[in-house]
């Protein structure tokens, strides 16, 4: 069984970029440890400024395998200070996903 996480929230204008060059960093962490467990996906809206990150991960594991990545840290550590709407979180659970 596993848990969908999905955040969405809004950055300042001056800040969109340097959260874009974040995630990035996060996703280069994902390639390179390539941890078990874990699906996670980023959009971004049209206007640059909104932002979406979709996390599915599988219950029980020993450790959060996104959340314990030093980049993630790095990214979630001033989030607050970027954002123009803060983040909105909402825990789903998969009804179905294509491909499986």
């Amino acid at each position: 069984m596993s848990k969908t996480v999905v955040v969405r929230y809004r950055t300042h204008p001056q800040h969109a970029q340097r959260n874009a060059e974040l995630i990035a960093d996060v996703f280069a962490a994902l390639q390179r440890e390539q941890p078990h467990g874990v699906r996670y996906q980023v959009l971004r809206a049209d206007d640059g400024l909104g932002f979406t990150h979709v996390a599915t991960v599988e219950d029980g594991l020993a450790v959060h395998p996104l959340t314990s990545l030093p980049e993630f840290k790095a990214f979630a550590a001033d989030i607050a200070t970027r954002c123009e709407v803060q983040p909105q979180q909402t825990v789903s659970t998969v009804l179905g996903r294509y491909p499986a």
